[in-house]
Formats: structure tokens, C-alpha cells, sequence
């Protein structure tokens, strides 16, 4: 496989985007580090490369489209707006070093408050069309009905802003709801920091970025935390009952909606899953024999917040996604300075459409 082929594929993609009637965008390779720290955390250091530049300050090499797509979108778009661009993203491989850390990504977003439910289908829809013929199996799930689950668990706000934060790790998702439901015990070494009147007598030097004010305020939250009653183990056999819905989607439907009967937090994004269904076969899909994982996608960007799907090689498990993209609503939020607009979008990989290809 040639850079050049895969530059032609790329640029093939992108033209069948802007049939579409997407507008051609680009955006700079060097992108300012406070913006994707400020969304994601420290934890995108593990996953993207960063530098200093002498004017800039610290930088990161684009590790995708979507962000800087939405700040442009959200500083000068106008509504509606359908985007495509082309070009290359770095990304760390660090518990993946067998995939590249370097590759070609061709995107079409779409921002559009008139219908969501249509635009997740738009977009689906004409996925699926150019990756005909490919052999790829495509799988769809919707993280707005597990951020809805964890929002309606009957415990305290800290503890429902934890686990919505890590719904994006599952493993450390998981690790939180066997603790905060008793299953876990409290590691001894919490224990005896919560059992000591003051602990901060014992502390050694300040080392590190966090005051003594800040530690005492961490240790007094622990605290609090510790006071909160265990969830119950009806609250969480609903979690994991509906972490386990795999079904093609009028089954997979019908499973949640059972679910929400004793989960009724879910009920409306339930609802939002069933209007994309009939927008999807309103475009054509099979939505008969198309794949929904209540689980997918929590392992992606953590920006996306509802609708999510993928395309995947069943021959190469090895791989990640030729294809995937979702709903990321709340992002334009957070860029927008107080503005938002609804919005989904997707990625496809060039270089891995080659490889299929030869």
C-alpha cells in the first residue's frame, strides 16, 4: 500500500462527500492543546502527541477532524452545514502499537437542528452506500441512553458525574459500580485516610500542582461520599441489563423498553432510538437486520453523546473500524460560547479501504 494510493482514495472519498453537498474544510495539523485538554482531561495525552512551540504554547498534532470542524462551524457557519474534509490524524498507539499512529481520515458532518433523527440517518445512510461492497458489518449504539441510565440512578449527584464521566472507560466504569454499590470493598488505604481525624499531620513536602486547601477539599468529599448509602442491586442489574441489549434493532428496542418500565430515565432517549429506526428505513437501511450494541461506542471519543455506529472488517478483528461517527450535540455546547446546534458526523479510514481493496 502506496501513500499515493491511499492520498487517491482519500481525495475519491471527499468528492463523493461534497456530491453530497458537503462544503470542503481544512484544518490546521498543529492544534492548541488547551482545548482538547479542557474536553477530555490529562487522559488524551495518552493518546495524542504534544508539543511546545515557543509562540503557540503547547500543541497537539491533530488527533482528529470533529473538534476543530465544530470551533470553525461554531465561529462562522451557518445553519444548516454539511462539512467534508480530508487529511492525515496522529494518533499514540500505546496499547495498540500494531495500528498506525499516523493515517488518513476523510469526514462528512452534518449541523442541522431540524430533525436529528433524519440527519443520523443522512449520515448513516450515505456510509453505508460508499462502503458498499467492502464486506464490512456495520453496528450502531446510543450512548444517550446510558448517559440517561446513570442520570436517573437513585444516589448523589458526585456519584452519578463519576460515573458519567468514565461511561467512556468501561473497565473504571465497572471498578465504580461495584464500589458504589457495596461489591467492592473501600481499599484500606482509603480507609485509613477517612479514618484519621488529620491526615494532613502526617503529610510529607508539598510536591506537585495541588495546594493543601485542595487536598483537604478532596478528602473532604471522600468523606461525604463514604456517608452514601450503597446503590441497590435492582438499580444495577438495570445497568448491566441494558449494557448486555445486543440485538438487531427492533429487538434491541424492544429489550429497552422493557428496561425503562423500571428504568424510566431511558424512556425518552429510548423513544429518540425509535424515531431513528423509522429514519432509517425511511433511507433505505435494513434496519431489520442492522446491529445495535448497547455498549458501542465507549470506547471512542468521548465527545459523542447519542447516536453512534461503526464499520468493522469481520475478516481483520485486528482492526479498529474502517468506519464510525455519531451524534456529538453537547460538544457544539462546549465550543459554542453559549450557542448550540445539533450535530453528527463520521470518519472513514482511506488506508484501510486500500488494503481491503488489494
Amino acid at each position: 500500500m502506496t501513500l499515493s494510493a491511499v492520498k487517491s482514495k482519500a481525495y475519491a472519498l471527499q468528492a463523493q462527500f461534497e456530491e453530497a453537498n458537503a462544503q470542503p474544510v481544512d484544518c490546521a495539523i498543529l492544534q492548541p492543546a488547551e482545548t482538547l485538554l479542557d474536553l477530555y482531561g490529562e487522559d488524551i495525552r495518552t493518546r495524542a502527541y504534544v508539543t511546545t512551540d515557543p509562540v503557540q504554547g503547547e500543541v497537539m498534532l491533530r488527533p482528529d477532524f470533529t473538534v476543530p470542524v465544530v470551533q470553525k462551524h461554531m465561529d462562522e457557519g451557518a445553519e444548516p452545514a454539511r462539512y467534508t474534509y480530508a487529511g492525515e490524524v496522529f494518533r499514540r498507539q500505546e496499547e495498540h502499537p500494531e495500528r498506525a499512529n499516523e493515517y488518513f481520515q476523510v469526514g462528512y458532518e452534518v449541523f442541522d437542528r431540524t430533525d436529528p433523527a433524519a440527519a443520523d440517518a443522512e449520515v448513516f445512510a450515505l456510509f453505508s452506500k460508499t462502503l458498499q461492497g467492502y464486506g464490512l458489518r456495520a453496528v450502531t449504539g446510543d450512548i444517550g441512553i446510558l448517559t440517561a441510565a446513570v442520570a436517573g440512578l437513585e444516589t448523589s449527584e458526585r456519584r452519578r458525574a463519576a460515573l458519567t464521566r468514565h461511561i467512556w472507560r468501561p473497565r473504571r466504569f465497572r471498578n465504580l459500580l461495584d464500589r458504589f454499590s457495596g461489591k467492592l470493598p473501600v481499599p484500606a488505604t482509603r480507609a485509613a485516610l477517612l479514618a484519621d481525624a488529620n491526615p494532613m499531620a502526617k503529610a510529607g513536602p508539598m510536591i506537585g500542582l495541588r495546594g493543601e486547601d485542595e487536598i483537604k477539599d478532596r478528602i473532604e468529599a471522600l468523606r461525604e461520599d463514604a456517608k452514601e448509602p450503597k446503590l441497590s442491586r435492582d438499580q444495577v442489574a438495570l445497568i448491566e441489563a441494558l449494557l448486555k441489549v445486543s440485538e438487531a434493532c427492533p429487538f434491541a428496542l424492544e429489550q429497552l423498553r422493557d428496561i425503562a418500565v423500571d428504568l424510566p430515565a431511558i424512556s425518552e432517549a429510548v423513544e429518540r432510538f425509535a424515531r431513528r429506526c423509522d429514519a432509517l428505513e425511511a433511507r433505505g437501511v435494513d434496519v431489520q437486520t442492522l446491529g445495535f450494541e448497547a455498549s458501542y461506542g465507549r470506547t471512542s471519543m468521548e465527545y459523542y453523546d447519542g447516536f453512534v455506529f461503526g464499520f468493522v472488517a469481520p475478516k481483520r478483528p485486528d482492526w479498529p473500524s474502517v468506519a464510525s461517527g455519531g451524534r456529538y450535540d453537547a460538544l457544539t455546547r462546549q465550543l459554542g460560547k453559549g450557542r448550540e446546534i445539533p450535530a453528527v458526523g463520521g470518519v472513514i479510514r482511506a488506508g484501510l479501504l486500500v488494503e481491503l481493496e488489494r
